[in-house]
């Protein structure tokens, strides 16, 4: 009998394609990546797997190492996709396909499944990531199967195969939208999400904070340190990199911070709307940044500021594992070496604020930046500065003059 090995959530689409998989004939092994997902209850779901009759099921923990070698790395980097998204799904799901790559090695299965669907960029992120990991993997998504999509072509179908089944599941045929989560940040679309009339941020409820009405009225500081471009303490308690996030989802999420309504491009070529919430890492990367403006050589900071949009995108689409991201990535850890320092926000019903800011690698030279007479810099040298940077602009201008 062929195995297979199930990327298992415990929501409706997986239970489903669980079901759907024996039916088929499979031996299915159903594995719970745990991401660190504030909302689920991991032995429940552990339950319903085997419930459900699946050969084996588990939970494996890649918290911490989703943090450190795959959220951090994004934070050095300043990526955000579209100059707005954190990339919380796109983090996730490389990790989510190297685990179960790696069970299905040691379980010996056939093939690997997950319940993402034809229309969005989890499919990529999955199946590139597995392609990369082990080139002869065969991979199975029933949503891109004609006969899959044809036995439920809505969620009424599939909570009638579950209630024919016996398969427990809380999703009602009017669920208003669905979510993804992870210690990263929980993302919330389709459903009344897709009318753009719709409040995002009012019709969510989320589930990492208040919203910045209900925040308290005082403000709250918050330190963070920072060795090398990564995040290290808060508060001064050195904390792991997972207990550094998961302690200021808290504070953040408390003060109604890092919450989007974005509409997006898709690797697949359609617009989607999500809304998103981020407190934690929405932290990080405003403090990071501010550490930066300490640190970091102009024309590297540039450079690197000129390549973040290129390894945001690749992280969204789904090339964790690509020799250009390699390469990234080592230039990274190369460039942020001296981004060592500490920063103080002030957090305010949604806003975030600088308080204070310092480094031991600090450029900041108040003597040569003054505006007060004195100080090391002579503005005599600025003449001879600026006509040879003129020089080019004078020569064209006396060829093709300006209208002006």
């Amino acid at each position: 009998m062929p195995s297979c090995v199930l990327a298992y959530s415990g929501g409706l689409d997986t239970s489903v394609i669980l079901g759907w998989l024996m039916d088929r004939g499979y031996d299915v092994h159903a594995v719970y990546v745990d991401l660190g997902q504030p909302c689920e209850d991991r032995q429940a779901i552990l339950k319903k797997a085997q419930d459900i009759g699946a050969i084996s099921a588990q939970i494996i923990d890649a918290r911490e190492e989703m943090v450190r070698d795959f959220a951090f790395p994004c934070l050095q980097w300043q990526a955000k996709y579209e100059g707005m998204y954190l990339l919380g799904t796109s983090i996730a799901r490389p990790i989510i396909s190297k685990v179960c790559l790696q069970v299905a090695r040691e379980v010996k299965a056939d093939a690997y499944a997950h319940g993402a669907t034809g229309k969005g960029n989890d499919q990529c992120r999955f199946q590139l990531a597995a392609e990369a990991l082990q080139p002869d993997v065969t991979l199975i998504a029933p949503w891109r199967m004609p006969e899959f999509r044809a036995a439920f072509p809505g969620r009424t179908e599939m909570i009638a195969y579950c209630a024919a089944k016996n398969i427990p599941v809380k999703a009602s045929v009017s669920k208003p939208y669905s979510s993804d989560e992870n210690c990263l940040h929980i993302s919330y679309e389709a459903g009344s999400l897709e009318d753009l009339g719709v409040n995002g941020v009012e019709a969510v409820e989320f589930g990492m904070g208040v919203s910045p009405q209900q925040a308290p009225d005082q403000s709250e500081e918050v330190s963070i340190d920072f060795e090398s471009g990564v995040p290290v303490a808060v508060n001064g308690q050195r904390l792991s990199p997972l207990e550094l996030v998961e302690t200021l989802n808290q504070i953040g999420g408390r003060h109604g911070v890092g919450r989007i309504d974005i509409v997006e491009n898709r690797f697949v070529g359609m617009k989607s709307r999500g809304v998103y919430e981020s407190p934690g890492m929405t932290l990080l990367y405003d403090a990071h940044r501010y550490v930066e403006q300490l640190t970091m050589d102009r024309d590297l900071m540039h450079l690197r500021d000129q390549l973040s949009p290129v390894v945001a995108e690749m992280v969204y689409y789904g090339f964790w594992y690509a020799a250009k991201m390699d390469a990234l990535l080592a230039f990274i850890k190369q460039a942020q070496h001296v981004v060592t320092g500490s920063v103080t926000l002030k957090l305010y019903k949604g806003n975030v604020i600088l308080a204070r800011r310092s480094s031991p690698n600090n450029l900041y030279d108040e003597g040569i930046a003054t505006m007060e007479g004195g100080g090391s810099y002579n503005q005599d040298d600025a003449e001879g500065f600026l006509r040879i940077q003129g020089l080019p602009l004078r020569v064209q201008g006396r060829v093709t003059p300006r209208k002006y």
